[in-house]
């Protein structure tokens, strides 16, 4: 394993001159009267962050802005069977010697930025909730880490890469946070390094939970037949129903036919801009968006060391295969914790979530979406303190490590 090289991100001149050309030669599709948002994004609004994007947006600002708040590195890590990946990350020790290392696993269409206003708040130091050393993994294929060469490269692969990461960086044991693909990924890393080196992991999506069998856990399914439905369960459920009817077409091409879409997000920015800042509004709880933070986000895809084709294939590679489904099948006995936002995108009765893991903690919020490190950081990270802090059903996990 090789050693950590600091990292600053610095895009060359000329493909911010490319940007330009590009932009400049932008043509618009037309759009049906009073269409809204029913058809996908009103062209009013990709008309206005196009136009922020060519004569407003400070890309430059921006860069220095997340270097200076984030530390960030790139190391060599060696991927069974898909040789040494140089993977980009960020770390952030808390000035408390005995806290708790955390990963923090990000998913699509984020990216490490993800952890931006969630980790100053972890690493702070109180004698009433634990502190975190945190480690945001920039996925392979994402932002400014290497993109796997081979097909394959799935769940395990994904988990492999966060679990050498935490270990080269002397974090032996450890916790995890993940959402969206975060969520899968993190699932994976309790279930292979469950016990000897994850001790315990935190997530906001529990949408791939399986339906309670009665030989599995009597109580628990007699419990969720006789039970009415709460109103953010019912809520939850029409919300799942909406998503499933008129927003995963994304993910079924994605999963499908990635390359072909590559071309398209690749070549085109405003196309990539359209296609992600569609899920940054319909996947959110009414956050209020500013338009450089859509600006810096996209940015982050097209500039990105592998182009924005090479975030598509997770869907493909987990999709397709063999592994994944003894992940989504099995429980990992360590801890596990989810919050629960109202505008998540797959929501299921309380009960239910049993079935992903061994719940020891669970947290209900009456505002919040898809994500919840950038929409609800405080209420994010206080489920965490209470999670794995003093009376709190993690609390010292970590052998010897108890944030305080």
């Amino acid at each position: 394993m090789s050693a950590e090289v600091p990292f600053q991100i610095s895009i060359p001149d000329s493909k911010l001159s490319t940007l330009q050309q590009k932009l400049a030669l932008v043509e618009f599709p037309d759009e049906l009267e009073g269409a809204k948002w029913d058809y996908g994004v009103p062209l009013a609004d990709v008309k206005r962050l196009v136009a922020r994007w060519r004569e407003g947006f400070d890309w430059r600002g921006e860069e220095a802005k997340l270097n200076k708040e984030l530390p960030q590195f790139t190391r060599d890590i060696a991927v069974d069977g898909f040789g040494v990946l140089n993977i980009h990350y960020v770390h952030k020790k808390s000035e408390v010697k005995g806290a708790i290392p955390l990963l923090f696993v990000h998913g699509w269409p984020g990216s490490f930025i993800e952890v931006r206003k969630f980790l100053p708040l972890l690493i702070q130091s109180s004698p009433d909730f634990p502190s975190f050393h945190v480690v945001a993994l920039g996925l392979p294929g994402y932002a400014f880490s290497e993109a796997p060469h081979k097909p394959g490269f799935s769940a395990d692969q994904y988990a492999e890469v966060g679990n050498k990461l935490m270990l080269a960086l002397g974090y032996n044991e450890y916790v995890t946070h993940g959402g969206d693909w975060g969520s899968l990924i993190t699932r994976t890393i309790a279930l292979k390094y469950g016990g000897e080196h994850s001790k315990a992991w935190h997530t906001t999506y529990a949408g791939d939970a399986l339906p309670l069998r009665f030989f599995s856990n009597p109580i628990l399914y007699i419990q969720h037949m006789i039970t009415p439905y709460s109103a953010a369960e019912k809520a939850g459920l029409k919300r799942s129903a909406w998503f499933q009817k008129e927003g995963r077409a994304y993910f079924d091409e994605q999963a499908t036919q990635p390359q072909t879409l590559g071309y398209s997000l690749t070549d085109s920015p405003v196309g990539l801009l359209a296609w992600i800042y569609e899920k940054l509004i319909n996947w959110t709880d009414a956050y209020p968006w500013t338009d450089d933070e859509v600006l810096t986000w996209v940015s982050i895809y097209y500039f990105s060391r592998a182009g924005p084709a090479a975030s598509l294939r997770i869907y493909y590679e987990v999709v397709h295969s063999n592994n994944v489904m003894h992940v989504i099948t099995h429980k990992s006995k360590i801890p596990l914790g989810v919050s629960h936002f109202p505008n998540e995108l797959g929501i299921v009765p309380r009960k239910v979530v049993h079935t992903i893991g061994n719940l020891v903690f669970q947290a209900e919020h009456s505002s919040g979406g898809h994500f919840a490190a950038h929409e609800r950081p405080e209420e994010l990270v206080g489920d965490v303190r209470k999670m794995f802090g003093k009376n709190g059903p993690a609390y010292g996990v970590v052998p010897g490590k108890d944030g305080y």
